[in-house]
């Protein structure tokens, strides 16, 4: 009961913190866009995680949820790169870039092909 508490404090945080954050930016339509669907895309994240840890093992819906678990975290990442990436010289800009590749491409690992092998 407790972790369903501290849960939903977080969830309200970050529902408080993305109506602040929107209303200081609300002429700004990029950062509109990019507040609406970063939380979109953690809505998603959550969800398939919580489909990910109540379907049996080895189901199809356990393949599904892992899907969509990494189409979302790359999703993510790829946003919170971009907007890194614009504020940083030519070379750390780089740097974000190839940072968040390599997290795709563990994600990627991690989440297909150790749990193909059983690892």
């Amino acid at each position: 009961m407790a972790s369903r508490a501290i849960s939903m404090a977080g969830f309200l945080l970050l529902i408080g913190n993305s109506v602040a954050a929107l209303h200081r930016s609300w002429g700004d339509v990029a950062a509109v866009v990019f507040i609406v669907a970063s939380n979109a895309s953690l809505l998603v994240l959550f969800c398939c995680l919580r489909w990910f840890e109540a379907a049996a093992p080895d189901s199809a819906a356990k393949a599904r949820a892992r899907i969509g678990i990494w189409v979302a975290t790359t999703l993510l990442t790829a946003m919170f790169s971009w907007r890194v990436a614009a504020l940083m010289p030519g070379l750390m800009a780089a740097a974000v870039w190839l940072m968040a590749a390599c997290t795709v491409v563990g994600g990627f690992y991690a989440l297909f092909i150790l749990a193909l092998t059983g690892d």
